[in-house]
This record gives structure tokens, sequence and C-alpha cells, in this order.
């Protein structure tokens, strides 16, 4: 991971890796749709001769274009009216509060204990903690024009022309999202396939992009039983060409260790599946699969002739068993995920964890500004709520891009406001700068803050006119609330300055010996047993990818916990291979090879647990014992072979 050093001005890793743009395709409909959510309510205003109601309509938009991130409509639906809904509270209590000195203080601590807990519930109720605590601090630090119940009602209509124009299309484009994500998880799998034989960096890099791909489109799939209690035959079908996927899934790691590639034309109907899922179509396909040649390539033929009837079935009916298999994971009605995230939240110490520590920074920049002049000390409190989210990636790097990004920003700004006279100019200089939030927010952190900062700024002017005035003071209160978010929200806190990857893998190897058990498990079989076994494969996947996110989030801190972290990334990329082993080996067996005795999986889940147990008690890999033996023609034989490597991985070199 080190990178060399030529020259003393050579910028440290930690510091390239945060500045770096990631890539991402430009959302061309959420551009557009930024550009007019944002300008059409000032031009209104303008034109009504209340610029002041258009812009605090402008600001509720821009709520619900950072809430706009959801693919289906369904998930868009509750991704922006919701968090509208609590920045609606938020900006009335927030004016309820205004002037009222450390009353102010209180209720804005309290708000932020509430916010921070909420949080860590989701995405969705992540976004809706945020504004919930946003549009407080705006409420309660600025003089909103107007009664009280005003500023809510305009800003929740700016916020409401996002879902409006996000909507649109829900008539004629309704399950397209879905489809085409599923439709897109087939063609990870036949990019899988296609790379079997190819170098393991290859090869793993496609296996991240196919678990990536499955937790997309079944949270998305399975996200709309929110409003489907029932069963509807598109939500069935759907969901029975996702798991019709898993056998390919599964033996796309047995064709791995074979060292024999597939024929081209195994990867060739992947795609022609994936294609029928995108379009909807259900004809014969015609597909031309080679003869298989070994209990692998049967093992292969046999899930792709599968998945191409699950495919090609017409009758919801006759997809019921693929949907019940999944009725009973982790999705439920919305009703009853909400009372349990509530309990959870309650209940939850990583939630009032969290919670304290965003109260203790909010409180603290509330009575430092109640004590110290500061020009708009609104800004301060709004600049630690960006920074100091949980789900958002590091305080240190987000507090270091957060002040970079307002830099460049007010440089913006600067020009805008000192050479672009207020009235009618500012409509096409919204115009300008709306659809550069969309473009630049999937690229970083910084460059969003970058995005927005202007926006926000020429909107501030608009309800105060102070000009280029405004300027200075918003560098120093985002300063101000980045130094607090580290202090208080970064270094008084021990755990931030750990890595938690060696913590989240050791629960990943207990789950990992778990799976194993379950896999060779003597004495029963059948689809419920088949259908436990692949929810728990996906969720390791899923949980190696979010240690995966949390090991890249890890590099982004300066040393030692960098540092730390990336000694980390061999024994991530083992336990992945001891997953392909276990699910190879299964699918050898299926294929009628002699099952493990159970002495040999007793054997490798005691390693397995042994080295679950060292990474929970040290930070510091440390030199273990790796003595595996077995038959060497046992189906176990790869995966004690992957074990022996996992645990020797831990010893110091």
């Amino acid at each position: 991971m080190a990178r060399p050093f030529p020259i003393g001005l050579t910028p440290p890793d930690w510091l390239v890796r945060n500045l770096r743009p990631q890539q991402a395709p430009v959302n061309r409909p959420a551009v557009v749709r930024a550009a007019i959510a944002l300008t059409l309510p000032l031009a209104l205003g303008i034109a009504l001769d209340r610029p002041a109601y258009g812009a605090l309509a402008s600001m509720g938009a821009l709520s619900g274009v950072i809430s706009d991130t959801a693919d289906a409509y369904r998930m868009r639906l509750l991704g922006i009216a919701i968090p509208q809904m609590f920045a609606a509270v938020g900006i009335t209590l927030g004016s309820l509060v205004f002037g009222h000195g450390w009353v102010t203080v209180a209720a804005l601590t309290g708000l932020a204990l509430v916010s921070g807990m909420i949080s860590t519930i989701g995405a969705v109720a992540s976004v809706s903690g945020l504004l919930l605590l946003l549009n407080s601090v705006v409420g309660a630090g600025l003089p909103l024009p107007g009664a009280w119940w005003l500023a809510p009602l305009l800003m929740t209509g700016g916020g409401l022309l996002v879902l409006v124009q996000a909507l649109l299309a829900w008539p004629l484009r309704a399950g397209v999202p879905e489809r085409a994500s599923v439709a897109e998880t087939y063609l990870k799998v036949a990019d899988l396939f296609a790379v079997t034989a190819d170098t393991a960096e290859a090869y793993d890099e496609a296996r991240h992009a196919v678990t990536q791909s499955l937790n997309q489109s079944y949270d998305l799939v399975l996200g709309r039983r929110a409003r489907h209690h029932g069963r509807s035959p598109e939500l069935v079908r759907l969901l029975a060409q996702l798991n019709a996927i898993t056998p390919l899934v599964e033996a796309a790691p047995a064709v791995r260790l074979s060292a024999r590639p597939l024929p081209t034309e195994i990867p060739t109907a992947v795609r022609h599946l994936a294609e029928s899922i995108e379009t909807g179509y259900s004809g014969p396909l015609g597909l031309r699969l080679p003869e298989p040649g070994s209990g692998i390539g049967r093992a292969v033929d046999q899930a792709l002739r599968h998945a191409a009837d699950v495919v090609t079935e017409k009758s919801p009916d006759a997809l019921g068993g693929a949907y019940t298999v999944d009725r009973r994971g982790r999705y439920a009605p919305l009703r009853v995920r909400a009372a349990r995230a509530a309990r959870d939240v309650a209940l939850s110490a990583a939630s009032w964890r969290y919670g304290l520590r965003l109260a203790l920074c909010i409180g603290l920049a509330q009575a430092l500004v109640s004590l110290i002049a500061v020009p708009r000390s609104y800004w301060v409190a709004l600049t630690i709520t960006f920074v100091l989210k949980p789900d958002f990636g590091s305080v240190f790097s987000r507090a270091l891009l957060r002040a970079l990004g307002t830099v460049v920003g007010l440089v913006v700004a600067a020009g805008i406001l000192a050479e672009v006279p207020r009235g009618w100019w500012d409509v096409p200089v919204m115009l300008l700068l709306a659809p550069l939030i969309p473009v630049f927010t999937p690229r970083g952190y910084g460059y969003q803050t970058a995005a927005i900062t202007p926006v926000i700024l020429l909107l501030s002017d608009v309800l105060n006119h102070e000009g280029t005035d405004l300027l200075l003071p918003r560098l120093v209160d985002s300063l101000m609330g980045c130094a607090i978010a580290l202090v208080a929200g970064y270094l008084l806190w021990p755990e931030s300055w750990h890595a938690r990857v060696g913590d989240r893998l050791a629960d990943a190897v207990a789950d990992t010996a778990a799976y194993v058990e379950r896999a060779f498990k003597q004495g029963r079989e059948g689809s419920a047993d088949h259908a436990d076994r692949a929810r728990m494969r996906r969720r390791l996947y899923r949980d190696l990818s979010a240690i995966r996110t949390e090991f890249q989030r890890a590099l982004t801190e300066p040393p030692p916990t960098g540092s730390r972290a990336a000694a980390w990334w061999p024994l991530v990329v083992a336990v992945e291979r001891i997953v392909d082993a276990t699910t190879a080996a299964r699918v050898r067996v299926k294929q009628g090879a002699e099952p493990p005795s159970t002495a040999e999986v007793d054997q490798v889940t005691l390693h397995l647990r042994e080295l679950a147990q060292g990474l929970r008690e040290t930070d510091v890999l440390y030199e273990v014992r790796s003595d595996l033996s077995g038959p060497q023609e046992s189906v176990l034989e790869p995966l004690r072979q992957e074990v022996a490597a996992a645990r020797a991985i831990t010893s110091p070199h």
C-alpha cells in the first residue's frame, strides 16, 4: 500500500486518497431536476416581489436534491418525502427557539441527540436526521420572514417539487429500475464467469462487483414490500429471477478452483438472460449450451438452465416457491421495520454513543457562539452536522474535505456576489450552479461541498443582502465547526483512533465458521435448508463488502490508523476465499463427491473460531498455528488450505 516519496513535497497516501475523485456516471435526469427545482422557486419569488420566499423554497429544494439518491420510484417516494417531513419539523422547532439564548442551546443539543440516534437506523433515517438538525440550526440562527408556519411550508414545497419531478415518469416506467438492476446483476455474473480462469485480482474484483450488485438488487426489490404486503406478480417474478441466479453464483468458486476455463457460450448465455429480464421478454431463448464434461460443468449447466426457466416463466403462480423462500428473509412490512428500528435505536449502545457525540459538539458550538459574537454563527453548527456523520465516512477526512471544499466554494461565491447584481440575474446564475450538485456529489464529499457552498451563499444573500461581507465569516465559521468536530467528536473519543476492520472481520470469520457447519450438516437437506445456506452465504458476502468499505474509509485516516488498517487487507481477501472454497466444496458434494466427515468439519470450524477470537483480542496481528491436515482427496482440502493461509497471514513478517 505504501508509495515511494521521491521528493519531500509529495503528499502522503491518506491525503491523496481523500482528494482523489471517485468515478461515477453523470445522472442526467437528476441534473435536470436540480436545475428546475432550485431555479423555479427563486424565479417565482422574484416575479412576485417576494425573493426571500423564493429563497426559502429553493433551500427546501436543495434538501430534496440531496435526498434524491434512490433508483426505484417507491424508494424515491420514501427517500424524499420522509426526510422532508423531518426537515419541516426541524425548521419549525428551530424558529420557535430563535433568539432565546440558552434555551436555544439546550433545544439544539437535545435535537442533536435525537438526530444522531435516528441516523444510525439506515439510509433514509440518516438523511432524515441530517435534515432535522440542519433545518433546526437554520431556524434557530437565521431570522425567517413571515409567520412561524410559512418557512416550513415554503421549504416543504420546494422539496415536494423535487419529489414531483422524480415521480413524473412513474406511470410510464413503473418497475423499469428494478428490472434494470436485476439484469445488471446477471451481467455481473456473466463477467464473473468470463474471468474464472484469469488472475486472482481480476476474479476478486468481478466477485466483489457481483456481491455489490446482488446487495443493491435485493435492497431495491425487497424494499418495495413497504407497500406490497401480499403477492404482486411483478414482485414475485423479480424475486424469483434474483433467487435463480444464486446457484450460478455458488458454482463460480467451484469453476475457479477447478482451473478450467468455461466455454464462451456460458457467459454469453447469461448475458442473453440479462437482456430478456431488462426487456421483459418471456419467449423461447434458444440457448446453445455445450455438453458439460465434468461435475462442475454439470452444476453450471443445471444452474443456467434453471435460471433460463425462471426468466422465461410466464405464470407468476409457477414462481411462488421462489418468492416464499425469500419472504422469510430480513425484510418485513414498513410498519414492522419501523417498530424494530425504534426499539433497536433505544437499546443500542452505538446509537446512544453517536447521539451523545453529536449532541456534545452541537452543544459546545452553540454555547461558544452564545458567549462570543460570531457573525452568522449558525454556520458553525451546520458544519458540525455535515462533518460528524458516521455513515458518511471518516470524521477526520470529512473535516479536511469540508474545509477545502468550503474554500473552493467561497472563491466561486466571491466572484458571483461581487460581480452579479441581485435580482433577475440570480436566476441564470442558479440555473448554472444547481446542476453542479448532482454532478459533483458522487465524486466525493469535498467536491459536493464545493458545489453546495456557492448555492447556499447565494440563497443566504437573497435573505440577508450582505454581499461579499458573508464570505470571511463563512470561512471562519466553517473552520470553527471543523475544529470542534475534530476535537470533541474525534480526538476525545478513543474509538475514533482505531480502525474497526479487525472487529468486523472477527465477526465475519465467526459467521464463516457457522456457514461451514451449515454447508456440511448431515441428515437434513431440502429447499428450506438450501435457502438458509444461500441467505447465510449472501449475508457473509454482504458483510465482507461492508468490511471492504470500512477498509477504504480507514485508509483515508492519517497515521497510524490508516497504516494499521492496511495490514488487515490480506486477511479480508483470505476470508472471502474461505467462503468461496466452502461454497465450491458444497457444489462438489451436490454433484456426487464424497461428503466430508464430521471430524474434518469440526477441525476447520475450530480453527476459524480460534482465529475470530484472536482477532477480537488484539489490534496487532500475531502468530498462530495453522496445522490443518486431512485426506488429500477430500472436498475440504482446498478449504483447509485457505484456512491455513488465513491463519498464517496473522503471523508477523
